[in-house]
């Protein structure tokens, strides 16, 4: 990407501050985002929306990008406020989804917080953007929670005011990177040239250093490219570099991680035989028919993901949901990550409307109660999620993680199948990871 910044982290993985004032600190954080909003014309107790009968949210995503899009986040959220308010509403309120597209653009990230804070929604929910940076600054001095954000950013484990309901990119990486230690010679990491791609290789070196593998070769790619076979090559060469050892490939591009592997189908004829793995979010079903299924490039796979398998009945609920409100549009795919993660923040956001009742609704009274220890249930689509500062995993360094479990995925015979039953809790290779 042109006017490419370089900064660095907004944590620091190796502090020895006490778990004690880590917690300290957060909750001053808390209370001075508290302060800011009642002075940023957010008046405490006032129900977001044009009525005390409508709670008003934001979702954002990008939308219509050379490079990373997303717009089955937003839709999934309409189509979710259509089914919740045919069905009553929650706990009897209507909800008013507004959406914004966040164009991959910082400055178009931080005019939609700016909306959202104008608006006075009582949260973010389900949404994704890698321009943290852009975007929190207006949240929190509007005092709106941000919640289940996507997790492209370590900024979404670490500011006061997020509430994510997955382990993000850290986890998957750093999983990734433990399960393919024992099978990989040299491992070659295929990254865009961004901000959110620099955090990416010392996360994948924790998983590998914690298994006992040598650091990934890190390899920068654009973002936005129509084809990668320099890139592909370049691969190839350093995950054979070592003869008698099967090298490791791993493409991270998001959305462009076809258009890499169609490149790298070509260019492998020349090299030995190499092993491929990615992370759900890259790779899908989707992305596996069209690379050649059984036949392709990621047959005998690894793949980290947050949830379940996307045909495990535990999505029934959301399938039922998109059937009913959005049959037909092609932009919700169940099995995306994204359309995933939307429902599930949506299900947080439910639990905390009813949780407050009859009660007075602003971004002020969602954050309390979130804070003040519910737990939301997702029907086994995530371990119970609870923000009070006992639950959260600050030794890891990621100040707001609350779930760091990660399902395990194989392509078997072109198929993405679960590789082991339940979760697989990364947190103490987490505590490892160096993302400065």
């Amino acid at each position: 990407m042109t006017g490419r910044r370089r900064t660095r982290s907004t944590f620091s993985p190796t502090s020895a501050r006490p778990a004690r004032r880590r917690r300290l600190l957060l909750a001053c954080a808390l209370a001075a985002c508290a302060s800011l909003a009642a002075g940023c014309g957010v008046i405490p107790g006032a129900t977001g929306g044009s009525g005390g009968d409508t709670v008003t949210v934001m979702t954002w995503a990008p939308e219509n990008t050379r490079a990373t899009n997303k717009p089955g986040m937003p839709a999934m959220a309409r189509a979710y406020a259509r089914w919740v308010n045919s069905h009553g509403g929650i706990a009897g309120r209507k909800l008013d989804v507004l959406t914004c597209n966040e164009s991959n653009d910082g400055v178009e990230a931080a005019k939609c917080a700016r909306l959202a804070a104008k608006r006075n929604v009582v949260a973010v929910v389900g949404s994704y953007s890698q321009y943290s940076d852009s975007f929190f600054p207006a949240l929190e001095g509007a005092g709106i929670p941000y919640v289940g954000g996507y997790g492209v950013t370590t900024a979404e484990f670490t500011r006061a005011l997020s509430y994510p309901v997955n382990g993000g990119q850290p986890s998957l990486l750093v999983g990734l990177g433990k399960e393919l230690a024992a099978d990989c010679g040299p491992v070659v990491l295929v990254r865009p040239d961004t901000i959110a791609g620099d955090e990416l290789p010392g996360l994948l070196n924790a998983g590998l250093k914690a298994a006992g593998h040598s650091p990934a070769q890190d390899q920068r790619a654009p973002e936005d490219a129509t084809e990668y076979s320099d890139q592909a090559d370049r691969a190839l060469r350093q995950a054979t570099s070592q003869p008698g050892k099967r090298g490791c490939v791993i493409p991270a591009l998001g959305e462009r991680t076809d258009i890499f592997m169609d490149s790298f189908r070509r260019e492998r004829q020349s090299y030995p035989a190499v092993r491929t793995a990615a992370v759900l979010g890259s790779v899908d079903q989707t992305v596996i028919d069209a690379s050649g299924g059984q036949s392709g490039p990621y047959e005998g796979s690894y793949i980290t993901g947050w949830y379940p398998a996307a045909d495990d009945p535990r999505w029934d609920a959301m399938k039922k949901v998109i059937n009913e409100e959005a049959f037909g549009d092609n932009r919700i795919d169940p099995a995306d990550a994204g359309v995933q993660t939307t429902w599930i923040a949506y299900t947080v956001l439910r639990a905390v409307l009813e949780k407050i009742g009859p009660g007075e609704v602003s971004a002020d009274t969602v954050r309390r109660t979130l804070n003040a220890g519910l737990s939301v249930g997702t029907g086994g689509l995530t371990p119970p999620l609870r923000w009070r500062l006992s639950d959260l995993l600050d030794s890891t360094g990621f100040a707001r993680l609350v779930n760091a479990d990660l399902t395990l995925q194989v392509v078997r015979q072109g198929r993405l199948e679960s590789a082991t039953k339940g979760f697989v809790d990364v947190t103490r290779t987490l505590a490892d990871a160096d993302v400065g």
